[in-house]
Order: structure tokens, then sequence, then C-alpha cells
């Protein structure tokens, strides 16, 4: 098996999501990077390792990263010492807000969902590489592992799709409740997803929700 890689990770395989309306496209200086949930009306939760680059704007709620939903950018972003960050946006946004899980809301065994706009192939992370349209693959929860950072998350290995560049920040959903964000891929077998709900009273003190 290759090296786990850190940085923008796509998802292989798995197909095109029918509906997520909490879904973010994050973009660093215009240039399509991560993926992202909107959690409440100003605050978009992410990846660490996808805010380094300044200045962040969104797409929020659209399944097309090219139109739709709303756009709006970020002002301020907080980051932890796992793989999260938040990032305040400079206006409301009114949209249906990813719901974030507390401990004991995934297990090991479960089939979860893991959604990106994230590369389709092992190409790369590369804009033209990655997915015009959200998508979304079924994973498998294994036992615990690290973050980019050494954080607690949640390991899947492979359904019928796997995350790659692009799909870095991304959310993974257990029964349509947010409990990670894609952290690293080895685009092959095995992804680690930062435990939100190891860090929900960090988000809280920060977003409030």
């Amino acid at each position: 098996m290759p090296p786990v890689t850190k940085g923008p990770q796509p998802i292989i395989g798995g197909g095109y999501a029918g509906s997520g309306p909490w879904a973010a496209r994050l973009f660093s200086n215009g240039r399509e990077t991560c993926s992202a949930t909107i959690i409440a009306p100003t605050w978009i939760l992410t990846a660490k390792h996808c805010v380094s680059g300044g200045g962040l704007s969104f797409r929020i709620g659209s399944l097309d990263q090219h139109s739709g939903g709303t756009v709006a950018n970020g002002t301020q972003t907080y980051t932890h010492g796992s793989d999260l960050a938040l990032v305040r946006l400079d206006r409301s946004v009114s949209a249906t807000y990813a719901r974030l899980g507390q401990p004991g809301t995934v297990r090991v065994g479960q089939s979860v969902q893991v959604y990106g706009w994230g590369a389709t192939s092992r190409c790369g992370s590369e804009a033209n590489c990655q997915s015009r349209y959200l998508k979304v693959a079924n994973v498998t929860v294994t036992s615990g592992c690290s973050d980019a950072y050494g954080g607690s998350a949640i390991c899947a290995r492979r359904g019928d799709g796997i995350t790659a560049g692009g799909d870095s920040g991304g959310p993974m959903m257990a029964n349509g409740i947010q409990v990670g964000v894609a952290s690293t891929s080895d685009r092959q077998t095995t992804t680690a997803y930062t435990n939100v709900t190891a860090y929900r009273s960090w988000i809280q003190s920060v977003a409030g929700v």
C-alpha cells in the first residue's frame, strides 16, 4: 500500500450525489481545492490543511461546483490541533445545515457515506481532474486511527469508492449525521476522517453548534 498522502483529497468510484444541501465547495484564491459543509448560518466546517492557502470562498448548497447555490467569502479562520478548521462567513447563509454527531454516533463495521468534489481517478488534485458535480461513496468504518495531525480519526475501508484529491474537508455521514471530516487517503483502500464527535466541545465553543 502506498503511503497515506496529506493534501487536497477526489472520490474514485462511487456515484453522483442526489442531494447535499449542506455541501460547500471550497476555493482558495479562486482555485477549487477542497470540500466542506455549512453547519450554521455563518460557519463552515472543513479540514485544517485546506485553509492554509488563504483567500477562502465557498459555493454552498449546490451539487454543481460551477453554478447555483450561494457564494460567500471566509473572513476568519479557526484551527484545531487536529485536522479541523472552522471558517466564519462574511454573511449569513440560509441553508440546510449539517447536523453533527455525538460520541457513539458511529461504530466499527458500520457503512457510512463520504462526499466530495475531488478527483475521479488517481490523477492527483488538479482542477481538471476533479468532479464538477458532488460525488458520494459508501465506505465501511474500521478501527480508530489518526488524522493528518495525529488527532482522533475514523478510519474506513473502500466500499464502492474511496476519497482522493479535492475531497479533503468533506463530510463522512452516518445516517445523515456528520461524524467526520476528510483528512487523508491512500486513494486505493483506506481513508481517514477527523472524528467530529471527539471535538464537539471545541466546535461548539467557536461556532455555537
